[in-house]
Order: structure tokens, then sequence, then C-alpha cells
């Protein structure tokens, strides 16, 4: 059993890598995704209004997207939407028992008027109204059992009930068409029913559309396919998937702009037929769609094709000039790399070879062999060589032969004049590949540069310059045998960089990494930046420095949001820029490994991770679109949001200062991105750079009036309009201008009141400086006076002590003199003997002398002479005091002490004491005060 293992694996690789599905291109599809709208996931009907806004019948209600933002207006009664039909500046709806219209308010929001309110008996109960139509002045609301027709002039209605119920209704022209079940096809005229033809076909077949053509009308059924009524005669219209849609279930259907048809089906996704009944497309979830049920089908006024499906929203778009590859089943990898050869294409991917007829939509065949890596793939002379992780390959149709298995190899370069020699970059270094009869081998590897060489270029004198990802450029010279690599020189500038590359441009060698794109000097030898090339990567536009040069001599490289290629100016030397606005993120390629091969003179094919996308140049046009302001929103600081008209001019307040603009292009086209440009005059002076950016936010902005413009533009086209809005932010009450002149008018007021003021103030100030003057002029003159008067005094002052003095020596003179003459009768006394008289007479003599009388009168003839005042002041001060009192207070106002006054009063000392006690007590003397300090007061 372990024998046969091998084989079966082998078998079944081959079955899964020989047929790697249907690879027909599709037209590009943007998804939204219910995650993405925020609101339900079926959409029962499609309508645009003349701004190319979008409005579908959603589960959740009113769903509208302008290119932008969604929004969701539920319905009123909180039930499935499931008609919509733009007629006007009317949105008319119809869900679960009600029906109306939305119309968009000043601030560009949507209100809801209902219509059904106004016949609110006359509806069956139950009822869901399913399609509506217009025809001039009236709007027809279709449920499963009447019709509605609604005269917007006179706003009144009529009614056509239908007992076996109303499958659909159909507007063909200038006519209204509704099928009732079981009894065929009937006509609207003069607001009744009329039978067109109750076939046995159009009774037993349900019909899904009704379309014009120049014999009749033709019909779409839910499972039969076309029928033509002509006549009254219905005839079969066979189409290339009528037996497809026979199992699938037909439910919604549109004739397109083409005279085509896209056919939405239940359970298989959507049909694109032409006219003539020629299937071009067959969409299905496995080849992009979101989902296989389409319930309703719409094209835009671009064309573009609108799914509403069971499971989100799809955009298919038809005429873009892009197609599409995807392989979802993951078979055919990452394309890194692709050429057209002989009427194949082929392709390179991280899963191998593969290959197609290019006119063909058969599916890729896997070239036996090549399984794993694909590098590169490379044409010279008629042979088809690829580069691989394995090594080199060469091969024919659908026949891999490998001649190199040393390295893997990443590219090939031609040798000028050398037609039969090929170099190849591998991972380790440069080598040589010979033709050698008709066969093409490896020949030699050339020594000394033993570097990755997966981008490198040689010139006419056998120059080579290499681009190593890690180690920056290298220049060395081959010597002409092919065999030794000689001078290496590496380059310090400019520095190595991820996902860096180097090409040869018409001539030139040309280095790109993230600092720009650097052009090779032949005299020099340096690499110089050139400032033409390298504005791609401005912006932070930087990605991948990828250089990629096709067979019709244009230069490609890719940035984060476009595919820029540069082609030679017939008029001068600079190189001309063209621009695709396909952002990085779109296109899905792989960073550092783009790829662009051209399958003719203007299509392109781009690998990315999970297939590839053709461009055809020629059918690369911009339309110019209008950009229109969807919203602006207003807050105050930490407050709600507040929506403001768009169509009038604002007018807000001080604190409503933090605004937010946002605006929409109502394109829909997967890989083409708007750009928009604005300017809040009376805040900037300029234009702000140009961004994807669909909104604008201005914060604090001070009171003023400021015009806020925005423009758009799609790659290089010119912008078609500038949407503006003024608007005035007041000054707070405070600033406003009768403020400011009322503050004005105060200020003037109060100074001239200040001035007057002060005015006042400095006359009364000079009044009082003179004043001051004489007074000071008069204190001087006091002053004077009393200097004088100071000075007298002193000089009393100093006769007074002087005499106090002299008192005071004269008081002590009189002392000492009583005290010498009281020891000298003492002596007498002791000394003399008893009975002498002369002796007795000596005595007497001195007692008479150092009588206390005569020495009080000659003191006090002194004290009077030198204070005359004093004694009378105590006198009349204390009117109780003796002589003797006053006598003792002279003393004392000598300051003399007890034992001084003593002798002069001829008493002891205790009994001067006692005198003072006494004094004290007559002089009613408090205890803490002093009596010597009391007397010298006087």
């Amino acid at each position: 059993m372990k024998g046969f293992q091998k084989p079966i694996f082998t078998f079944y690789l081959l079955v899964v890598f020989s047929f790697v599905g249907y690879a027909q291109q599709l037209p590009p599809i943007v998804k939204y995704p219910s995650s993405i709208y925020n609101a339900g996931n079926q959409n029962w009907m499609i309508s645009q209004d003349k701004h190319q806004f979008l409005f579908f019948a959603n589960n959740d209600g009113l769903l509208e997207f302008n290119g932008t933002n969604w929004n969701l207006y539920p319905s009123p009664n909180e039930t499935i939407t499931r008609s919509v039909k733009v007629v006007g500046d009317r949105i008319y709806t119809g869900c679960y028992m009600e029906f109306g219209y939305w119309v968009r308010e000043a601030n560009n929001k949507l209100k809801y008027t209902s219509l059904s309110d106004k016949i609110k008996a006359k509806i069956i109960d139950d009822e869901q109204f399913w399609n509506i139509l217009n025809y001039e002045q009236w709007v027809i609301f279709q449920s499963l059992n009447q019709i509605y027709i609604y005269d917007t002039k006179t706003q009144k209605f009529s009614i056509i009930p239908s007992s076996k119920g109303i499958l659909k209704s159909f507007q063909v022209d200038n006519a209204i068409y509704f099928q009732v079940a079981n009894d065929g096809l009937f006509e609207i005229e003069n607001g009744k029913q009329k039978l067109i033809s109750n076939h046995p076909i159009l009774k037993n077949n349900k019909i899904v559309s009704i379309f014009s053509t120049d014999e009749g009308l033709l019909l779409q059924t839910q499972y039969s396919g076309f029928y033509k009524l002509i006549a009254g005669n219905v005839v079969k219209f066979a189409t290339e998937v009528d037996s497809e849609i026979a199992s699938s279930s037909v439910y919604s259907s549109q004739q397109l702009s083409d005279k085509g048809f896209a056919i939405g089906t239940v359970s298989n996704g959507i049909f694109v037929i032409s006219a003539e009944g020629k299937k071009k497309y067959h969409i299905t979830q496995n080849k992009g769609l979101s989902n296989n049920t389409a319930l309703s089908l719409f094209e835009d006024v671009d064309k573009n094709l609108w799914i509403g499906l069971d499971n989100g929203i799809n955009c298919i778009n038809l005429q873009s000039p892009i197609r599409s590859f995807s392989d979802d089943t993951g078979i055919l990898g990452t394309v890194y790399t692709s050429l057209l050869h002989n009427g194949n294409l082929y392709i390179g991917t991280n899963q191998g070879l593969f290959y197609k007829n290019v006119l063909s939509d058969a599916s890729f065949q896997f070239i036996s062999g090549t399984k794993g890596q694909v590098w590169s793939i490379f044409a010279h002379n008629g042979a088809l060589f690829c580069g691989h992780d394995s090594g080199t390959f060469v091969v024919n149709t659908n026949v891999a032969q490998l001649i190199f298995s040393n390295s893997g190899t990443w590219k090939f370069e031609t040798v000028a004049n050398a037609p039969n020699l090929l170099l190849q970059g591998n991972y380790y270094g440069i080598s040589v590949l010979q033709k050698v009869g008709n066969q093409w081998q490896f020949k030699n590897r050339i020594e000394g540069f033993d570097y990755s060489s997966k981008y490198f270029e040689v010139t006419s004198n056998l120059e080579v310059y290499v681009s190593h990802e890690y180690k920056g450029v290298f220049r060395f010279q081959l010597d002409k045998s092919f065999t030794t690599a000689k001078k290496i020189f590496a380059y310090n500038t400019p520095t190595k960089g991820k996902n860096a590359s180097l090409t040869q441009f018409n001539s030139d060698i040309y280095y790109a990494n993230k600092e720009g794109i650097f052009k090779l000097n032949n005299q020099t030898k340096r690499f110089e930046k050139d400032k033409n090339l390298s504005a791609v990567f401005e912006k932070d536009e930087y990605t991948s420095g990828k250089l990629i040069v096709d067979n019709s001599n244009k230069l490609w490289l890719f940035s984060k949001n476009y595919i820029h290629y540069f082609t030679l100016s017939k008029l001068s030397s600079q190189l001309k820029e063209n621009i695709i606005p396909i952002p990085a993120s779109l296109t899905n390629s792989m960073l550092g490994y783009e790829n662009i091969t051209q399958l003719s003179n203007a299509n392109y094919l781009i690998g990315t991770t999970d297939g590839y996308y053709t461009i055809n140049l020629n059918d690369l046009s911009f339309k110019n679109y209008s950009v229109s302001i969807s919203n602006i929103s207003v807050n105050k600081l930490d407050e709600k949001i507040v929506n403001y008209s768009v169509k009038d001019e604002g007018e807000l307040s001080y604190d409503e200062n933090n605004i937010t603009f946002n605006y929409t292009v109502p394109e829909y086209n997967k890989y083409i991105n708007a750009e928009y440009q604005f300017i809040l005059e009376g805040l900037h002076d300029q234009w702000s750079e140009w961004s994807a950016k669909t909104s604008a936010n201005f914060k604090n902005l001070p009171p003023g009036t400021y015009v806020f413009k925005v423009r758009a533009k799609i790659a290089n086209s010119k912008p078609e309009n500038v949407a503006t809005y003024t608007f005035t932010i007041n000054k707070p009450w405070y600033a406003t201008n009768l403020l400011v002149f009322i503050y004005l008018l105060f200020g003037i007021i109060g100074a001239v009141y200040i001035h007057k003021t002060y005015k006042k103030y400095y006359r009364e100030k000079e009044q009082k400086l003179i004043e001051e003057n004489n007074l000071l002029l008069e204190i001087a003159a006091l002053e004077s006076n009393q200097q004088i008067m100071r000075l007298k005094n002193e000089q009393l002052s100093q006769d007074v002590d002087i005499k106090n003095k002299e008192l005071a020596v004269s008081t002590m003179s009189l002392i000492k003199k009583n005290e010498l003459l009281a020891l000298i009768k003492e002596d007498l006394k002791n000394n003399t003997e008893e009975g002498s008289k002369s002796i007795k007479s000596v005595i007497t003599t001195i007692t008479k002398n150092i009588s206390e009388e005569d020495t009080w009168t000659v003191f006090k003839e002194a004290f009077d002479t030198a204070d005359n005042n004093f004694l009378k002041k105590v006198k009349q001060e204390h009117s109780s005091l003796t002589p003797n009192d006053l006598r003792l207070c002279a003393y004392l106002r000598l300051n003399l002490s007890s034992k001084e006054i003593a002798p002069l009063l001829n008493i002891s000392v205790r009994s001067v004491e006692i005198k003072r006690y006494r004094l004290r007590k007559k002089m009613d003397l408090p205890h803490e005060k002093g009596l010597v300090e009391y007397i010298l007061s006087f």
C-alpha cells in the first residue's frame, strides 16, 4: 500500500494545480458589510437623488450614503423599510402599514412626513409596501393587496384593489404595469386597471422585471428567463444564462445603460449579459460578492451597479478601466511577476509558475516542476526564463527545464553586444548563462562578489551596479571574460534602505529608497538626488522604492496613495509625471515586490497578494465631481454636538467656537480616491495640503467672520467647484459693539471725571503745599524762637545748676563747719578741767555758732535765691507742712542723704528717717512713689 502513496499524492497535486479556477477578470467590487453602514443586513430597494447620494430600503429603516458617510433613519413605526424612491427633493419610502416621504432640512438631515396617516382606514391590515413608482405628478405605492396612487398636486389618493393579490408593479417608459397572480399582466389607464395579456406564461410565471424594446415589452421571469410580449404574443428570448437561471430563482433585475441586463438571483449571485443575451459576467460569493442573494439591483448615474444583498451592500464598477482576478482558493497565491509571451500569460507566484491563453477565460494551468517561489519571468531571443527559489528554469509553453540549481535566482539582465549571454542575479552573487546551439546552460559564476544580487544593472562598459537591501549599493568592473569582479566599491551614500531598489531607465541608473530617488552621474560615478522623481515620496508617501521600466520605456513607481509612471517629454529633458490615484491599501500588493507588466500598448497587469488586476490607461479618465458640505456640527465645551444648517450663513455664540465640517464627493469607484483641500478664511492664509480626509475640525475659534472653502480633485483633474460656508462667531455679550460703545462712553466720562478730579486734586495739593510751606515757615520761626528759648532755658538751667552747686557747696561748708565745731566742743568737754570758766565760755560760743536756726537762716536765704518758687509750690500743694517739713523738703531737693541732713537739723540720722516717714504721710504719697523723686518733680 505504501508503494502507491507517492503516485496518488502526485496525481492529487497535478489535479489541484493544473486548473486554478475560472480565470475571468471581473470589474472591481466595493463591499459594504453591515458593520460598516451600521444597519440591518438586508437591503430591499435602491434609489439615487440629484446629488448622487444613494438611498437603501433597509431592514432598520432608510439608509443614506453620500460617498463618505452612512446615515440611518429608522422607519417611523420601527418596521422593515421595503421600498424607496427618490422623486425630486423627496425620498418616498414604504414599510409595514406605513408610507410617506422624507425631505432634507437645513442641517442636511432628513425629516419624515407620513402620507398613509391620511388614509389609515383604507389600508388593509398587515399590509406592506414593496414597491414605489413615479409617473409625472403621481407617486404609486404598491403592496401585495392594493395600489395607492398619490397625486402630489392635489394631495389626493386613488386606490386600485386586487382580490387575488398583486405580485409586482413596473414602470416602462410612460406606462405603469402590474401582475396579478393567476390573472396576467395589467396596465393602469385613467386611474383604472386594464388587462394587457393573460397568456398562460404570464399567468403561471412570476414576472420580476419588464423592459422596453423596439418591438414591445421584454419580460424577465423568476425561473423561465426572458420573454417578449409583442402585439399580444409571448415569444421566448433566449440567453446564454437560461439554464443557470432556471435553477437559481431570479429575484431582481436591472437594464443597464448599454442596453444589457443585470440579473440578481436568490442563490447564484448575479449575471451580467449583453443586450443580445451573451454572458459577460457571472459573479458569485466565491468571486467577490458578499452574498449570493441579490434582493435589489440599481445602476447609478456613473453606471456603477449597486446590489442590495441579503447580507450587505456591494457596488460593481462596471465602467472601470480596471479588471481584477482574485484567487479565493489560495492555490494561485501572491503574484510576484508576470509576462505575456507567445500569446500566453505567465504568472509567477509564491506557489509556482502558471499560465493560460491571454485571450481566453480558461483557468490558469500549473507548470509542473515549478512548485515554490517564483521571483521573475524574463524573455530573451525567443526563450522564456523563470527566476525561482530553486534556481533558473527555461520554459517552453508548459514545460519547465531546470538549467541552474546552485542558488536561487532573482532576476536576469542582457549584455550589450552579446546576445548569447545573460547575467542572472542569485542569492550568492551573479552568474552567467550562455546559449550553446539552441540550448541555454549555466556558464560560470562571477568570482569576487558574493552578495545577494536582487537588483543589479550592467552598463555598456561592463560596470555592474548592485543594490543590497541591508548593505547598500555596490559597483564593480566586470572583466571581458565575464568571470571576475574587479574594483569593488561600496557607496556610503545613498544609504541602504528597506524596500530599496535599483534599475536602468533611458540609459541612466536610478536608485530609490525612503530618502528619495537618486540618479547616477556618469562622470563622477556618484548618485545625485533627482528632485523631480523624489517628490513622489514626499509627505510620508514612501512605502516601497520598487522601480519598474516597461516595454514602452515608462518608469513606474508605487507610493502610499498613488501609482506613478514617468515618460520622456517630447519638448524638454524633464520627465513627465502621470498619476493613477490607486492607494496601496486597495491594490493589496506585496510591499517591496510590486510588479507591473505591459500586456498591450495601454493594458497593464499589476500583481496582488490574491491575484492581479489589469488597467487600461486609455480608458483611465476621471470625471470632475462636485464637492459638497454634508454636515456642520458645532459644540460648546463639554456639551453635546449640534448640527447646523449647511445652506444658511451661520451665526454662533462666542462659546460655540468648536466647529467640524464634513464634506464629500459622491465617487463610488473602488480604486479611485478623491482628495480634498480646504481653507478657513479669517484664520488661514493658504489652502491646506491635499488629503483624503473628509472632515476638518476647528477648535477655540475667536469671535469674527469666517468663510470655509473646500475643493476636491481626482488624480490630475482640476477641481470642479468650491463649496463655501460663511459663519460668524459673535462676541460675548460683554464685548458687543453696543457695550463697547457704552464702555467707551463710560471711559470718556470717567476720563473727564478723573481729569477734573486730578485737576482739583492737584489744585488743592498746590494750595495745601502753599499752606504747608507757610506753616513750615511759621514752624521754622517758632522753632527758631524755641531754639532761642531753649538756649535761654539752658542758660538759666546752667545758672540754676551753678547756684544749686553753690548752695550745695555752701550747705556742705556749713555742715562741715558744724561738724568741726561739734568735734571741738566734744573735745573741750572731754579734756577741760572742771570749773574752768574760760573753756565753758568757748563751749558756749561754739554752741551758739552751730545752732540750727542760724544754719537754716543762711541756707534758706541761699535756697530762696536758687529756687524761690519751690517752697511756695510745695506749701500750696501740701498746706499742712510745717516750716521744719519745708526745711526737710529743701534739703531733700538738694538730694542730700539722711546722714548729711542730720547735722543740719542737729538731730540723729534715725530722727531724720522718722521725719522723712512723717513727711511722706503728710504728702500722702503712694508706696511705690519715692519721696525724693516726688520732690524733684516740682
